[in-house]
């Protein structure tokens, strides 16, 4: 068979996930706090006819013969970029300007980290993500509190019922020595992966950790005019590759016919 066949087979298959990342995407433009993905290839072996030769006294050297045998798909990668800013007012949306990620437990204890800030109150006046997942360093804010307020570097306080100012946790960022090798987990929460490293919880404004904006969110990284453009190509790729299946099917084709 001719090698062009598989060469076009791999290509479509490494475009579709292209597309499937874009698609990806695209369906999350306005996720709070979404980092997007992004698909690159790498070339598969060649076969080699003929090796390089090295020059002699009386020759010149020869290069190599190769013919490749298509593309695979070399990483699907996380973008960590800054998401921009969308004002809400509400005291509870929080958007972290700067490197970090918010803290969250499950109800077995275990950690997850995001950017998305949308946070709520529970019927304990617990500060909690829209699936319940409470956010790490953060105490209970009293029903009868006339007011709170969470600060730059993720103090939280409230106004009692006598007037007086009292401190309600301390909320803590995560930070990773390669926040792209983190682990999706869905729910707009990454976990820990065997190649992000550990997490090293400071506060805000230290250690290289952004700030915390309360009355803000930060809105996904994606850029669809960018997304787009991407998957004009990826289409443009995709039937590229088509056409080299069906024209090493015509040549086939030839063949077969030179048997009458």
């Amino acid at each position: 068979m001719l090698r062009s066949l598989y060469s076009g087979i791999s290509g479509m298959k490494n475009f579709q996930t292209k597309l499937d990342v874009i698609g990806n995407n695209i369906s999350n433009v306005n996720t709070y706090g979404f980092k997007k993905g992004r698909t690159t290839f790498s070339d598969l072996i060649s076969q080699t006819s003929a090796g390089a030769t090295a020059p002699t006294a009386t020759a010149g050297g020869i290069n190599a013969k190769q013919v490749g045998l298509g593309s695979q798909v070399a990483s699907v990668d996380t973008i960590h970029t800054q998401g921009s800013m969308q004002t809400t007012g509400r005291t509870l949306d929080l958007a972290i300007s700067g490197d970090g990620y918010f803290v969250v437990q499950d109800a077995a204890g275990s950690n997850f980290y995001t950017r998305s800030g949308n946070f709520y109150f529970d019927a304990n006046r617990n500060i909690v993500t829209s699936s319940g997942m409470k956010l790490a360093g953060a105490g209970t804010i009293p029903e009868t509190a006339q007011s709170f307020s969470i600060g730059a570097d993720g103090s939280i306080s409230y106004v009692d019922e006598n007037g007086e100012t009292q401190d309600a946790g301390q909320i803590q960022l995560a930070k990773f020595s390669n926040p792209e090798g983190l682990q999706k987990s869905g729910g707009n929460t990454f976990q820990v992966s065997g190649n992000s490293g550990p997490a090293t919880l400071t506060n805000a404004n230290e250690g290289g950790a952004g700030s915390i904006n309360s009355g803000y969110l930060e809105m996904s990284n994606v850029d669809l005019s960018e997304e787009f453009t991407d998957m004009i190509v990826a289409q443009r790729g995709f039937q590229s590759n088509t056409k080299i299946i069906t024209t090493s099917d015509e040549i086939l084709q030839e063949l077969v016919n030179l048997k009458r």
